[in-house]
């Protein structure tokens, strides 16, 4: 965790599990670790995860199986990708314009660099 960064601990926490579900460490369906056991590991208050599987159970991205445990909703990967999504179209990209401007950049230019770096190959000099 960063602890100096503006962006409260919670939702570094909530943000960390997210990219986790992403990248196909914990999959729907599948038990994740408890409050008190991730707690341990990121060395913060049980109070601060709790905080964040809240967060997390309200968006409908984890379930509580009471007796069980917390778990990995079956459609965790698609409401975590909208979201991500729906916060690059509003605010990211907004700033991407406004600097394409500045920089008298065109969407070709963009297209270019995009396809170049999505085929894997680096424009590096």
């Amino acid at each position: 965790m960063e602890f100096n960064q503006p962006k409260g601990i919670y939702l570094q926490i909530a943000d960390q599990m997210c990219d986790r579900i992403l990248q196909g460490e914990w999959l729907g369906q599948k038990r994740i670790p408890s409050i008190r056991e991730l707690a341990i590991n990121l060395r913060v208050n049980p109070n601060t995860v709790t905080r964040s599987y809240q967060m997390l159970i309200e968006r409908k991205i984890i379930e509580n199986q009471r007796g069980i445990g917390y778990f990995v909703s079956t459609e965790a990967r698609q409401i975590i990708l909208q979201k991500m999504k729906d916060e690059f179209l509003h605010d990211e990209l907004p700033r991407l314009f406004k600097i394409m401007n500045l920089l008298d950049i065109d969407i070709g230019e963009i297209a270019d660099h995009f396809k170049n770096h999505k085929g894997g190959k680096s424009n590096e000099k």
